[in-house]
Order: structure tokens, then sequence, then C-alpha cells
């Protein structure tokens, strides 16, 4: 027996070393690579910190457009509220222009008599009929285009309308003939 037990006892030393060989060369490794893996282990620490900087600024400046966006949404309203008061005032404005151009288009109070005739003038009067032009009016009273324009100081003579009343300058008496 002694010899079967020294046979079946020899492996058991070598298989021993070759596995306290393989450990030895393994924690070697380890030994070595463990300042390469400490400084990547760094690395990454390094990296995430700056990663949760980004992210922190990242949360400031999304709190910063929501409080914009807010404003903004303010001013539009704000705008959107003055643009409809301007709409209106404009509107207001319209229609008080229109009032003062329709009451320009008729004719002055009184131009027509009661039996729907045209009024007449009264002396040193005349009244505007369609078409006339301060040139045809002078021309027609027999006096200067510039006396008639010097006695109607306020007529704007680009818009005569119809039944305007107009003043007459007194006619100059003409001069006495030369013998």
């Amino acid at each position: 027996m002694d010899t079967i037990s020294r046979e079946n006892n020899s492996m058991l030393p070598l298989g021993g070393l070759i596995v306290g060989v393989v450990a030895l060369i393994v924690s070697a490794i380890a030994v070595f690579s463990l300042p390469n893996i400490k400084k990547q282990l760094a690395d990454h620490t390094e990296k995430l910190s700056h990663l949760d900087d980004v992210a922190a600024q990242a949360t400031s400046a999304n709190s910063k457009v929501d409080a914009l966006s807010t404003k903004l949404d303010g001013y539009v309203s704000q705008i959107q509220t003055n643009f409809n008061m301007v709409g209106t005032n404009i509107a207001e404005v319209k229609a008080d222009l229109q009032k003062i151009q329709d009451g320009m288009k008729r004719p002055a109070h009184g131009a027509k008599g009661a039996k729907g005739e045209p009024a007449v003038a009264g002396p040193g009067e005349y009244i505007v009929k369609h078409g006339d032009t301060s040139g045809k009016i002078a021309h027609a009273n027999g006096v200067s285009r510039s006396d008639l324009l010097e006695v109607n100081p306020g007529v704007n003579w680009a818009r005569l309308h119809v039944g305007q009343k107009l003043k007459l300058p007194e006619k100059k008496a003409a001069a006495p003939a030369q013998p």
C-alpha cells in the first residue's frame, strides 16, 4: 500500500505547485494593473462629477427658460390687448372721420327752398353749384379771382361742395374814360 499511496500522492504536490504559480501570476498582474484601474476609476469619477455639474446647469437653465417663457406669455398677452385697443380706437376714428366726410358732402342747411328749388343767394353771396371753380364764380359775377379769394379766407377751394355759401366782393367801379 505504501507504494500505491506514494504514487497517488506524487501528483498532488505538482498540482498544488501549478495552482500556486498561476495564483502568483494572477496576483502579480493584479498588483501591476491596480494603479491603472485606480487611475481609470479616478477619471470616471471626475467625468461623473463634471456630468453632475452639467446636469445642475441644465436644470438651472431650464428653470430660467420657464420663467422667461412665463414673462414672454405675459408680454404677448399685453401686446395683444394693446393691439385690440388700437384696433378699437382706429375703428372709432374711422367712424368719426366718416361722419365728418358725410357732413361735408351734404349741402349747406337751407340751400334748397321749401319746394326743392335752388336757394337764391342774398346780396353779396353766392351758392356753389356743381362744377363751380373759383375762376368760374369770379367771371360769372364780374369780380376778380384774387378779390374772391381774399373775402373768403377759410374756404378750401380745392374741395368746394354744392350748396356752400361764398361771399362776393364788391364790384369795383370802372375808371372814367380819358379824353
